[in-house]
């Protein structure tokens, strides 16, 4: 079965909510929409207090050319606009709105009809993704539009859509290509008429037969778009190693996929650019899965962009008093949040919950040298090395060793017998690496 060739791990699965079609979450009273929900630059607000909105009306715009437009996902009172404290701890600005009822932009189609006829012209395709807000659903969250725009010279020949969802918890991509399939589908056609390109594959782990079933039944009807099964093997969903697995090509050290020929995009973004193009619709919501120890119902959840985590978790039914930790994605790549009062933004996937006992780390051992980091790793990294230079300092040396190739997948530290945090060192390391690089171009 196709896979990536170099390293990778296979953690315990615990997809519990896999069998838990979407529920819609109720509107909370208020929500917490942040400036700054892509890979790039924050947006710039343009309501202010007391502020009336629709859902879907746009709040703010992107002013840079990495940045993406923030709509209103609902329709209110703006409280203010402030600081927040975002799941890490820091501030961040974002609009605070008073919800009152639910009133669409008439602009929006919400019918559940299915519109098959693409009628936009790739530049038209590529604007309207732009105007809609639309970003990588996959976790990275950098704008779509954008990855269509090709740099000078460059031609893509695939449209990667990656539907292998391998971090062990997360279902919400699993439930999107079994309840919307055919609209991802149609959204696979218009992004592969944005990119110009004749040729897609979609790329799903074996673990997902019932996905896979479904989405080849349906590509009889959408020439071009083959559905490939895969090896479970984490980390499958990563950009470089969907691409040698469904295409035995190799994304040099540094570079994009499009220097292979490829755009790789999530079976979520490709939804979100269906409703974009066919319905109108802003990126407003999300399916989010709530699963984890802590949380008596698992499920996955259609949650608007600012709900408060915590409206999750009550849906979900979490015990607070036993609660360890809340992470925010899945628990291979996912990051601690503070506070429960945290929203729900366009890259969330996932919310996870785990009991206190599960939630402590072993007590860390001194490094046996057993590489077996090393041999885990997809990226070909010394892990031990980088982490241990960016731990004492030695950002140069962790530069040197190709810090920045790191993508922080956590199969590194997954393995480590000595319970070293060797992927907490990575991410600093790469953080102080990619500073230091900005500093001397400039």
């Amino acid at each position: 079965m196709k896979t990536f060739a170099l390293g990778g791990v296979h953690p315990e699965e615990a997809k519990v909510s896999a069998a838990k079609a979407v529920e819609i979450l109720p509107l909370p009273q208020k929500v917490i929409v942040p400036l700054g929900q892509n890979l790039g630059a924050p947006s710039k607000a343009l309501v202010k207090k007391g502020d009336e909105v629709k859902v879907g009306q746009l709040i703010a715009t992107a002013e840079a050319f990495i940045s993406s437009n923030i709509h209103s996902p609902v329709s209110g009172k703006v409280e203010k606009v402030d600081d927040y404290l975002d799941s890490t701890g820091y501030r961040r600005p974002a609009i605070f709105i008073d919800v009152i009822g639910d009133d669409w932009d008439s602009t929006i189609d919400t019918s559940k009809e299915i519109v098959s006829e693409i009628s936009l012209s790739s530049t038209e395709i590529i604007q309207k993704m732009k105007d809609m807000g639309i970003v990588g659903l996959g976790g990275a969250t950098f704008p779509s539009h954008v990855k269509l725009m090709l740099p000078d010279g460059k031609k893509a020949e695939y449209l990667i859509i990656n539907g292998v969802e391998c971090e062990p918890y997360l279902t919400s991509d699993h439930r999107l290509m079994l309840e919307r399939g055919e609209e991802m589908m149609i959204g696979v056609r218009i992004l592969m008429k944005g990119l110009q390109v004749q040729k897609a594959l979609i790329g799903i782990e074996a673990n997902k037969p019932d996905a896979i079933q479904a989405l080849t039944s349906l590509v009889a009807h959408f020439p071009g778009i083959e559905v490939h099964a895969l090896k479970v093997q984490y980390p499958q969903g990563g950009e470089k190693q969907l691409i040698k697995a469904l295409l035995n090509r190799e994304v040099p050290s540094g570079k994009l996929p499009i220097e292979v020929g490829c755009v790789v995009n999530n079976v979520g973004t490709a939804f979100a650019v269906y409703e974009a193009i066919q319905k109108n619709k802003p990126l407003v919501e999300r399916i989010v899965t709530v699963t984890g120890s802590n949380i008596q119902n698992p499920g996955n959840y259609l949650v608007r962009i600012g709900t408060p985590v915590r409206e999750l978790l009550e849906k979900a039914g979490w015990n607070p008093e036993t609660a360890g930790k809340i992470i925010n994605g899945g628990p291979m790549m996912g990051k601690a949040v503070s506070s429960t009062d945290v929203p729900v933004v366009k890259g969330t996937s996932g919310i996870l919950v785990f009991d206190q006992e599960e939630s402590k780390r072993p007590n860390v051992q001194a490094c046996i040298r057993c590489a077996k980091c090393v041999s885990v790793c997809p990226m070909g990294l010394e892990p031990y090395l980088i982490a241990r230079a960016s731990e004492i300092g030695m950002y140069e040396i962790a530069e040197n060793e190709h810090a920045m190739d790191c993508m922080e997948c956590g199969s590194c530290q997954y393995t480590c017998p000595s319970a070293r945090p060797l992927l907490d060192h990575l991410r600093l390391g790469k953080n102080k690496v990619a500073h230091i690089i900005r500093t001397r171009k400039n």
